[in-house]
C-alpha cells in the first residue's frame, strides 16, 4: 500500500498529513516549523512515503502570488533532501475547507488548521492523481 505525505507550507507553520492510495483518504498528523528539517526528515523516515505532495498556493485567478515562489522552493528542498518524487497540488481554498471541517467536527475552529489543510490537499491530490503511474525521478 503506497503511503504519501502531504504538506501545507506556510511562513510560520507547515501542516503535515499522511494518506494512502488504496483508500484515497488522509489524516492530519502534525504541524512543524518551515525550516525544521530534522522534524520533516523524521516524518519521512517514519512513514516511508512513496512520494510527497505540497499544496501550491495560487491566487483566485490561478496565477502566482508571493507565497507561491517560497512554496516551490520548499518543494524543491523536499525533493533534494528526501530523494523522493514531490508533486504540487492547487491548494486554493484548502484553509477555508479545513476551517469548515474542523468547525463541523469540533464545533469550533482551532487557531492552527495547517495539518487539517494538509489533509485536504493530500486527499484532493489522491482523488486526482494516477498513483499507479511511474512517478518522476527525484533530482540527481
Amino acid at each position: 500500500m503506497a503511503t504519501y505525505l502531504g504538506f501545507d507550507f506556510g511562513t510560520g507553520r507547515v501542516g503535515v498529513a499522511v494518506g494512502d492510495a488504496v483508500t484515497g483518504t488522509a489524516r492530519a498528523l502534525t504541524t512543524v516549523a518551515p525550516r525544521d528539517w530534522a522534524a520533516i526528515d523524521g516524518l519521512i523516515a517514519e512513514w516511508a512515503p512513496a512520494a510527497l505532495v505540497v499544496g501550491l498556493p495560487l491566487a483566485e485567478d490561478g496565477g502566482e502570488q508571493p507565497l507561491t515562489a517560497r512554496t516551490r522552493r520548499f518543494a524543491r528542498a523536499l525533493a533534494q533532501r528526501s530523494r523522493l518524487p514531490v508533486y504540487t497540488c492547487d491548494e486554493r481554498y484548502s484553509s477555508l475547507a479545513a476551517d469548515s471541517a474542523l468547525r463541523a467536527r469540533d464545533g469550533r475552529t482551532p487557531a492552527g488548521n495547517d495539518a487539517e489543510a494538509a489533509r485536504i490537499i493530500l486527499e484532493q491530490w489522491l482523488s486526482q492523481a494516477d498513483t499507479t503511474a511511474t512517478p518522476p525521478q527525484p533530482p540527481s
